[in-house]
């Protein structure tokens, strides 16, 4: 047997399952692209993770749009963060190209044209379905991870927490948790300390500080009413292809610490929501991360570790992440060894760095005797990937360099009229783009704040009036003490003797009474 023939062969054997799957390209030796030898992905691994790594312009973003449509079509759900803004147009059919017929011409599988259902989410001012979460949704402990807070701040969050609940104060937003805070050290510091203990002034300054550094990029409009229900996530059509949802996101590369608060909390409200599902023949949903480097390069050690918990935990929920990024480098080693699929476009060599990244990234993938990773990874053309998954006994599939099918959809982003079209017949835009500012926290203990500093007032007033009071009693006691001195005084009284008699003589003389004599 040739060496192409075993080559044709393991593919053959590596790249057939059972259960469901879809072409993702056709297998290529060398150079060439063995017509027939299809390369495909199978759906009941794909909520073992994956990973789409390659330098800009290898066909990172084209792969994902691949694999979205072709989930959708298998009736599997999905979340897009279009961070560049160019994923939009999978809710268009491809117009077609002669370069696309002569790509699938030689991997040997026809080519449909085709859309996507398609929903636009935003986490900003961008058109679409508003995201929000409200805080406590978040917990003390994942709130206190997102803030990178130590044990002593940490603590004054639990117990911030723990009196909003005992209170029925619903802490929804941002401002709910800086006013909690301010009741704690302020008005009602003395019912604290008698239940909980002193809460230093110190630590919620600084916890005040973490929480205005997550205002400034934005977060206000993150925390807040309505919350937003993963499960629209999950949605099916009529027609029994899943959901497109996407997050745009092209005003967020500014805004790290918000995009991996956003990842952090999506992630756990899927976790804690969705039930155990054990091994699906497809996932639930599956979450695209572009731009995934944007989540690790802010986190905190305490949010990585938090973040790589719920990566290992999340698939039992029949969810799958894929993470698209430059280089696998990106992604910590420790997240990188749970990625079952990897699809590797061509990384560049123009550095002693470069070269050394490469020959680490030539490390993750399984030994292969057709193949020398380390120089193919930089010859790879534009739409073509080193390609492994797991089959459904979790074991890796032949790595196989692979020319990737073109998407069906439109390869270019959605015109405004075309977006409108789409968020008008939204009917999530109409259950979360209405804003809710119900009393929560932050209105009733300012109300308990205003009638505490009314009470105040007003005793000071009263206090005032009573002093006013006494000063003025004490006043006239003290007038008609030193009258009845003087009164009583022995040279008063003869001097008013005096002054009594000579005013008489006087009066006399002129009534012309004359004294005898």
């Amino acid at each position: 047997m040739s060496n192409q023939d075993q080559f044709r062969q393991s593919i053959e054997e590596g790249y057939t399952f059972k259960g469901p799957s879809f072409v993702l390209g056709g297998a290529m030796l060398g150079e060439e692209t063995l017509t027939g030898s299809l390369v495909r992905i199978p759906l009941g691994t794909l909520n073992r993770h994956g990973l789409i790594a390659g330098a800009t312009g290898t066909g990172k973003t084209k792969t994902l749009q691949i694999l979205a449509e072709q989930l959708s079509k298998e009736g599997v759900p999905t979340l897009l963060m279009d961070i560049k803004g160019d994923l939009s147009g999978i809710a268009v059919a491809s117009d077609g190209h002669p370069k696309i017929d002569e790509r699938h011409a030689a991997i040997g599988h026809p080519f449909t044209a085709g859309a996507s259902p398609v929903e636009l989410l935003t986490l900003s001012d961008e058109p679409g379905a508003r995201l929000r979460a409200t805080v406590v949704e978040f917990g003390p402990v994942l709130f206190s991870k997102m803030l990178d807070l130590n044990d002593t701040q940490s603590g004054i969050v639990a117990v911030a927490f723990k009196y909003a609940e005992e209170n029925d104060l619903p802490l929804l937003d941002l401002k709910d948790f800086r006013k909690i805070l301010q009741w704690l050290t302020g008005e009602g510091k003395k019912e604290i300390e008698a239940d909980y203990g002193r809460i230093s002034s110190a630590s919620t300054g600084a916890i005040m500080r973490k929480i205005v550094e997550l205002e400034s990029q934005g977060a206000e409009q993150f925390f807040g009413e309505t919350s937003f229900e993963v499960e629209d996530l999950t949605r099916i059509d009529e027609l029994g292809r899943g959901m497109v949802s996407i997050i745009r996101l092209t005003d967020v590369q500014d805004k790290p610490k918000l995009f991996s608060t956003f990842m952090l909390q999506l992630l756990a409200e899927v976790y804690a929501t969705f039930p155990e599902e054990g091994d699906l023949d497809r996932p639930k949903l599956v979450v695209f991360i572009d731009e995934a480097h944007l989540v690790f390069e802010e986190a905190t050690d305490a949010l990585l570790d938090q973040l790589e918990s719920i990566i290992k935990l999340i698939r039992s929920k029949g969810v799958g992440l894929i993470f698209v990024t430059q280089n696998p480098a990106d992604i910590p080693s420790d997240i990188l060894g749970q990625l079952g699929l990897k699809v590797q476009h061509a990384l560049r060599a123009f550095t002693a760095k470069d070269r050394k990244a490469i020959k680490l990234a030539s490390e993750n993938y399984p030994i292969t005797e057709y193949y020398d990773v380390d120089t193919v990874l930089t010859e790879l053309g534009t739409g073509e990937a080193l390609v492994t998954a797991l089959d459904r006994k979790g074991r890796p599939t032949p790595l196989v360099r692979t020319m990737l099918r073109a998407p069906e959809s439109r390869m270019d982003v959605l015109t405004k009229s075309e977006i409108k079209s789409i968020v008008d017949s939204s009917p999530l835009v109409k259950k979360y783009n209405k804003e809710i500012d119900r009393d929560s926290a932050y209105e009733m203990l300012q109300k308990k704040m205003d009638a505490a500093a009314a009470a105040e007032h007003k005793a000071e007033m009263e206090e005032q009036k009573a002093k006013a009071k006494k000063t003025s009693s004490r006043s006239r006691r003290k007038e008609k003490s030193m009258l009845e001195t003087i009164m009583s005084n022995t040279t008063t009284r003869q001097i008013g003797r005096t002054v009594a008699r000579e005013f008489t003589r006087g009066l006399l003389g002129v009534l012309g009474i004359n004294k005898r004599r």
